[in-house]
């Protein structure tokens, strides 16, 4: 529910009633995770999904039928592993859901949803017998599970994309990551490029000396630093600045040989080897990417493959030319 909580939200602010399917336990194979959640309005607008497709004319029709109260709020959807072969499925296995009915008038549980949607700490509890949602959570709970007959959905604070640089890719990059759920600052000190109108897709723009701007804020274990300027007196203080924090990510675009002058410069900053070797740059995967939008890709690529430890090619762990084929047509 929480996965959906923008749209949610939305359409409670316009005075709908909604239908919401959420996933309480998953068994055999399937591929949306416990709490991600399918909604349907009461004039028919369908919100999120709970499968790949497999469930969710199952999911559109409890949804439905709990909005109209002629469904129990516990249910099974789908098939076993051995008639989802015989159909032909993708997945097979079979998903434990709870249906509730969502109104304008939660107030709690929408304020649950903002704060989702403002990239704050989030949690809410459903009863699997009663269909029920509530607000009372922990503090310092964070795992979203099913307990007790309860679904604990916990989504915490998220996660940071400090782009360093307003320029073409950083736009890019900001519009890429957006929807990977990241709150999105771009700095650069440079008033003519750090507007609001260049990069839509940020939550914030600061005008300020990157160096001294992540010197001075919070940066957290899964955030992601992304250094974007090309310009020694941004690029140095900036990536001594990053590589100091326990950012998750740190990055810096530029080619081989700016990487490795800028390497030699931020030792002789007295960045350490240990933390230098931190440092993704060349910046990103190796997709012969070339414009913006396809760098930011690639950027993108490389968070992602990052955090869930693959072994795709990184270009900072290869060599040879950065730019080896032509921009699509």
């Amino acid at each position: 529910m929480l996965d959906i909580a923008a749209e949610l939200e939305r359409v409670l602010e316009a005075g709908h009633r909604v239908g919401v399917v959420t996933v309480a336990a998953v068994h055999g194979s399937a591929p949306r995770a416990v709490g991600s959640a399918m909604a349907v309005t009461d004039d028919g607008q369908v919100i999120g999904a709970i499968s790949g497709g497999c469930v969710e004319s199952e999911a559109h029709a409890l949804a439905s039928a709990v909005l109209d109260g002629d469904a129990a709020p516990a249910a099974t959807l789908g098939l076993s592993d051995d008639d989802a072969l015989a159909a032909g499925l993708s997945c097979g296995g079979h998903l434990s859901v709870i249906a509730t009915v969502l109104t304008p008038a939660d107030a709690e549980v929408r304020e649950q949803l903002r704060a989702a949607v403002g990239g704050a700490a989030a949690a809410l509890d459903l009863a699997l017998a009663e269909g029920t949602v509530s607000t009372t959570i922990a503090a310092d709970d964070v795992a979203t599970r099913l307990e007790d007959g309860v679904l604990h959905l916990r989504r915490p604070a998220a996660p940071r994309l400090i782009i360093v640089g307003a320029v073409d890719f950083s736009s890019a990059l900001a519009t890429a990551a957006r929807p990977l759920g990241y709150r999105i600052t771009v700095v650069d000190a440079r008033p003519a490029f750090a507007t609001a109108a260049r990069h839509p897709d940020a939550h914030e723009v600061i005008r300020a000396w990157p160096g001294e701007y992540l010197a001075g804020t919070d940066v957290g274990p899964r955030d992601v630093i992304c250094v974007l300027t090309h310009e020694e007196r941004f690029d140095i203080p900036a990536l001594a600045a990053a590589l100091a924090t326990d950012a998750a990510y740190v990055g810096a675009m530029g080619s081989r040989r700016t990487d490795v002058r800028r390497r030699e410069l931020l030792r002789e900053a007295g960045v350490d080897p240990e933390a230098l070797a931190r440092l993704r740059s060349p910046i990103g995967l190796d997709l012969g990417a070339v414009t913006p939008a396809e760098t930011a890709i690639s950027i993108v690529a490389e968070i992602v493959a990052d955090a869930r430890a693959s072994q795709a090619p990184r270009l900072s762990e290869t060599v040879g030319p950065i730019h080896a084929g032509a921009a699509l047509a």
